[in-house]
């Protein structure tokens, strides 16, 4: 207390007394300094303890999720490899060093713009080199779309992280996420869990009789007659199968389930096939959809597809029931929650083209962050499959003609000694749909689609006789399905052979009459025709072959030559096309063809084939082949190739 008393009187003495002018001065400005500085340190204090918490504000993490996390059945283990090198050498330290890098970045970024993210985050502890997985995550639930887009792309483009990495995406990501990484090419597997475990069956039934209860507990009445003709015939025979394999024996009778065809089968995959027919027709009905769904089909069918990976036709009509409910949006939910976008995910990078282009379609089906149109039944998407950044400039549509298919139609022509080696070739050897492969790499700006619909030689062959589908018919369900998955919209060029090029005259001739398809009109560029029978086809004519001809279906009865509807459709679409300027191009067959083992004809002749406007090629090949080239170099192709740059060359260019 008497040094403080000491010290105040000196002051005071100090202070009474008259100091030297330069002594005021020199304290004036210490006092000024001190303001200055302690202004200074102050404010400064204030600033950064405000940087402080807005940069914990930005990479901390919402503790929902990470609540949701603990919520769910898996651990998560930091997997450690057993080549020590790996763990403490240089690629570890690189990568330790590269993530604390990515952290500083992206903290200086935070301190600059103050906040780049809108939503209020909680704290969390995440290690440095985790920290750009929950970014990522985070990132890809924001509400800007593009930056959602971008988090997508850079989860799958990454390869480096380690496999609980992957799946802390895989669980923590939301629906839209998951399809998207399903749909990008540069996607890693980890990122899917496996489907859930499956309900299991009970002791006394199999999956023949869930398939056969599943169909029994759709709607029955209101129905089209071959749908209720595929429902009825799976029940009947799913009912004698049974009750034959329940007594021992097999059962080859019933209401003409082709048994006696290849003693090779198992009646019993004959049968799922039956009840998959029929289920594929129901789930074109939006409603039967939701009882599928409400009755445990989903699963059911996984099932089915997981007993049947050696059975490519059983698993492609079930992608083809996932598909069609795809397309119902308020079913996406359950479609992805019971397991099936791992295993689209996995049938994508598949070898086989027709096994991915069904995946495809039903992972587009439930990208509604990406694409507007819906692809519904028989409509596929050759290119581009996943999401791309190409910009795609125009529409090439590939419609196939009697007893063809989608992808079978557009083969590479057969050759014995590339049967034998195409294994072991790639794609630029030997392809089984050349405009997937080879026409995708030549102009990679096209989305190139083929469309597939049931046809049939005679009456004894078609898969519903009750089926009668005219030209007429066919034409308008499939301009439904085509305006559905938004052709019209970008520049379009047809390709079509045999009575597929009818289909599109017909197809084309009724949209100019409908304002809704005003589009398709507009943007038609160009066709081309292969071996298209513009004035009749003998093949009509030739009905002594008991096995395929005895009674021809109304496909074929339209083909004959002195046939009103063919010739009106002939007369009006040569205007109509005269009008509208389209570019055309014709080949036709110059070889005859094999029918079996009894009939050999020229099916389309030149003159049949010829328009009447365009180039008129023909090609020695058969009617078959005529649209099969042998090699992308082959004439076949080049020309078709140079009708289509040509012809969008203006449309490309923009």
């Amino acid at each position: 207390m008497s040094l403080a008393a000491y010290c105040i009187i000196c002051c005071r003495r100090i202070g009474a007394s008259t100091p030297p002018p330069q002594s005021t001065t020199y304290w004036r400005d210490i006092r000024n300094i001190i303001k200055f500085t302690g202004s200074l340190i102050l404010g400064g204090s204030l600033f950064l303890t405000y940087e402080v918490l807005a940069l914990k504000k930005s990479l901390t993490l919402d503790t929902q999720v990470v609540e949701r996390e603990k919520m769910k059945s898996y651990i998560y283990l930091h997997t450690v490899s057993l080549d020590k090198r790996e763990n403490y050498g240089i690629t570890y330290q690189a990568r330790k060093e590269l993530h604390k890098a990515v952290r500083k970045v992206l903290a200086t970024s935070a301190k600059i713009l103050r906040g780049p993210f809108a939503d209020t985050f909680s704290t969390i502890d995440v290690e440095d080199h985790e920290c750009a997985v929950w970014l990522l995550l985070r990132k890809s639930q924001s509400g800007d779309r593009t930056a959602r887009l971008q988090a997508v792309q850079e989860m799958s483009e990454t390869h480096h992280w380690h496999d609980y990495q992957y799946r802390i995406i895989a669980q923590a990501c939301d629906l839209r996420t998951l399809i998207g990484l399903a749909r990008s090419k540069e996607s890693d597997l980890r990122f899917f869990l496996p489907p859930p475990p499956l309900p299991s069956l009970n002791e006394d039934t199999c999956i023949e009789e869930e398939l056969r209860q599943l169909l029994a507990s759709l709607p029955q009445t209101e129905l089209d007659e071959c749908i209720q003709y595929f429902t009825s015939l799976a029940l009947s025979e799913s009912s004698q199968s049974l009750a034959a394999q329940k007594g021992g024996l097999w059962c080859f009778g019933g209401n003409g389930l082709p048994y006696a065809e290849s003693f090779g089968e198992v009646p019993s995959a004959t049968v799922e096939m039956f009840c998959l027919e029929a289920l594929v027709k129901h789930s074109e009905i939006p409603t039967h959809c939701d009882e599928i769904e409400a009755n445990g089909g989903l699963q059911l069918l996984q099932r089915l597809y997981q007993l049947h990976k050696d059975c490519p036709k059983i698993q492609r009509n079930i992608m083809r029931i996932i598909g069609n409910m795809a397309l119902n949006e308020h079913l996406h939910s359950t479609i992805v929650h019971s397991g099936w976008v791992s295993i689209l995910a996995e049938a994508m990078k598949s070898p086989r083209i027709m096994e991915a282009s069904h995946a495809a379609r039903t992972l587009a089906n439930l990208d509604r962050e990406t694409m507007r149109e819906k692809y519904q039944d028989g409509v596929y998407v050759l290119h581009p499959q996943y999401r791309t950044s190409q910009p795609i400039k125009a529409d090439v549509l590939f419609i196939h003609g009697l007893m063809g298919a989608a992808f079978k139609t557009w083969r590479q022509q057969d050759n014995e000694q590339l049967l034998t080696e195409k294994i072991l070739e790639d794609d630029a050897r030997y392809t089984t749909c050349w405009p997937k492969t080879w026409l995708a790499r030549d102009c990679p700006a096209l989305r190139i689609i083929s469309v597939e619909y049931d046809t049939s030689l005679s009456d004894w062959r078609t898969r519903c006789p009750m089926e009668r589908k005219s030209i007429a018919f066919r034409s308008d369900e499939l301009l439904r399905k085509l305006r559905a998955a938004g052709v019209g919209d970008r520049p379009v060029i047809w390709v079509s052979h045999s009575m597929g090029g009818l289909l599109v005259k017909k197809m084309l001739l009724e949209a100019s009459k409908k304002p809704e398809m005003s589009t398709v009109i507009n943007n038609t560029r160009g066709i081309i025709f292969y071996s298209v029978p513009h004035h009749g086809s003998h093949l009509a004519e030739y009905s002594v072959n008991i096995r395929y001809l005895l009674f021809p279906s109304l496909e074929v009865k339209e083909l004959s030559k002195d046939s009103p509807a063919l010739k009106t459709l002939q007369d009006d679409f040569l205007e109509f096309a005269k009008d509208k300027n389209f570019q055309v191009l014709n080949f036709v067959e110059t070889l005859p063809t094999y029918i079996g083992s009894m009939i050999k004809l020229h099916v389309v002749p030149v003159e049949s084939a010829d328009l009447g406007i365009g180039d008129l090629i023909p090609v020695d090949v058969d009617h078959l082949n005529i649209c099969k080239p042998k090699k992308k170099d082959a004439f076949l192709y080049q020309r078709t190739l140079q009708f289509i740059c040509e012809t969008l060359a203006k449309d490309l260019e923009d």
